[in-house]
């Protein structure tokens, strides 16, 4: 196995838990989370770090996929901890297995940053949101400030072979507009006490266009 393989598999996750539990994402993870209604479906669930912030006396069932093993461990973990009875499996958000329209409510937490094909994974996400669903979104990506945008751009190629492939000049609620979602925002603001190439966030609600 090569040092990068054995980097992916075992120190990438923990780095990657580790800055995912920041206090201020934790703060905003309490704000979308619990909003969270239904059939409930979370795309890159690896980790398991949202478990803590849902309201199960609102949620039926709840799915997720995530595509590294490791952290999907942890996910696996932390939902037998609350007593969840869970439909969690490996994949990617390009080609999720789950049949259209089966959730009432898609959760989407700092994984927009890293997925391949971020158009096909916000068509896929569409695609298995019922009528009347919603998307909760809380991503990091490009900044609004140009300065910090090319601070980002410099970085960026070197912080996506140590951060599991993560971006930092992708848009957020532009994306989710351009792709078919109407976009009702709760906030953005940079993280406090965060580097401000990496620390951009937005956050808010999004609904399928048309639904």
């Amino acid at each position: 196995m090569s040092l990068k393989s054995l980097y992916d598999a075992h120190v990438m996750p923990r780095l990657i838990t580790f800055a995912c539990s920041h206090d201020g994402i934790a703060e905003r993870r309490r704000q979308i989370v619990p909003l969270a209604e239904g059939s409930v479906f979370e795309i890159g669930c690896g980790g398991g770090l949202n478990q803590a912030f849902y309201d199960t006396s609102r949620v039926v069932s709840f799915a997720g996929i995530d595509p590294h093993a490791k952290l999907l461990d942890g996910t696996r973990a932390r939902a037998r901890e609350r007593g969840w009875d869970c439909d969690l499996r490996q994949g990617h958000g390009e080609d999720i297995p789950f049949p259209e329209r089966s959730f009432d409510t898609v959760v989407c937490t700092y994984t927009l940053c890293s997925v391949e094909n971020p158009r096909q994974v916000l068509r896929e996400l569409r695609r298995i949101l019922k009528p009347g669903g919603k998307l909760l979104f809380l991503e990091h990506g490009r900044a609004p400030d140009k300065q910090v945008v090319r601070w980002q751009h410099r970085i960026e190629p070197v912080w996506k072979q140590i951060a599991g492939g993560c971006h930092l000049t992708r848009p957020i609620g532009a994306s989710l507009r351009a792709n078919g979602f109407e976009v009702e925002p709760m906030g953005r603001a940079y993280l406090d006490r965060a580097p401000r190439p990496m620390g951009w966030m937005e956050w808010g609600v999004a609904r399928r266009r048309g639904a």
